[in-house]
């Protein structure tokens, strides 16, 4: 097995390795340390059915099952399907509008995410380009680039964050077929409070915890100080060198920090240009264990 940093604010390639196969213990530990070292790590030419990538992400952590419970695997329900395509009825075959929009997903839970992987089994082109990059920004640097002064001001503060906040703004754009969260949906992810700094379970710096899809205010603060404040972080988020931009090819899969970045995927495609992408999320519960242990 190869790791080869991309040379970017993040990223590595990894290669010499086959994840349809169970890995060792000595890769997982190594990727994890990569995962900590280089945020996003790429694996090309993979070909994974949805039990092999839940085989996969199940090495570093329990898998997610989406709180939305849509576009599920039917076999493998901690499997969803992010694709814009249809079959012969007209039915959709998975969510069409995943992560377009600046965020970190499971930071509105109590329970956060150690990482996301995916696996593209279709990827849009257009006169021979590959469309819908995923993007991400690196937040150990936006933390330690912070003013000392902000920084002193916001230590040990915390801020709410909500499932329901991104989920509202994906249905307001026009043609979403999301439907409204029900009540049960809602229950089962109310609003939590975040700390603003979170220690990096595998590095052990800090880390920004703030993002524009999930973060509602700064907990305790007048609402146009919090407000102020979280424009400024949100703001200090998009300098040029902490954006890294993965674009897609057939068999790649890509797993990424949740935790020390934010990422966007961009649909600049089409509706008949079709892409598929199979997901797991995987929690932090076996973070710091691992680590230890490597």
């Amino acid at each position: 097995m190869q790791i080869t940093p991309t040379g970017q604010a993040l990223g590595a390639h990894v290669t010499g390795i086959d994840l349809a196969h169970p890995i060792t213990d000595a890769q997982t530990a190594a990727l994890l340390a990569a995962l900590g070292a280089h945020g996003v790590l790429c694996f090309p030419n993979q070909d994974l059915t949805a039990a092999a990538l839940a085989a996969f992400g199940a090495r570093f952590g329990t898998l997610e099952i989406n709180v939305a419970n849509v576009a599920h695997d039917p076999a493998v329900p901690e499997v969803m399907v992010l694709s814009n395509m249809k079959d012969a009825a007209g039915r959709a075959l998975g969510l069409n509008d995943a992560g377009q929009g600046w965020h970190t997903d499971m930071s509105y839970s109590h329970d956060i995410a150690l990482a996301n992987i995916l696996h593209a089994t279709h990827v849009p082109q257009r006169n021979g380009k590959p469309l819908g990059q995923t993007q991400f920004r690196d937040m150990h640097a936006a933390c330690a680039d912070l003013p000392e002064a902000l920084k002193h001001r916001l230590e040990g503060r915390t801020a709410t964050h909500d499932f329901a906040k991104f989920w509202d703004m994906m249905r307001a754009r026009p043609g979403s077929t999301r439907k409204p969260l029900t009540p049960e949906q809602r229950a089962k992810k109310p609003p939590v409070s975040q700390p603003l700094f979170r220690r990096h379970p595998i590095t052990g710096r800090d880390v920004l915890y703030a993002n524009p899809g999930y973060t509602m205010w700064i907990d305790g603060m007048d609402p146009q100080e919090s407000g102020e404040i979280l424009d400024f972080l949100f703001r200090h988020q998009e300098r040029a060198e902490y954006l890294h931009a993965h674009h897609w090819a057939v068999g790649d899969v890509l797993m990424w920090d949740n935790i020390g970045t934010n990422h966007n995927a961009v649909a600049d495609y089409l509706p008949d240009e079709p892409r598929r992408m199979l997901r797991v999320q995987v929690m932090a519960d076996r973070a710091a264990a691992l680590a230890e242990a490597a």
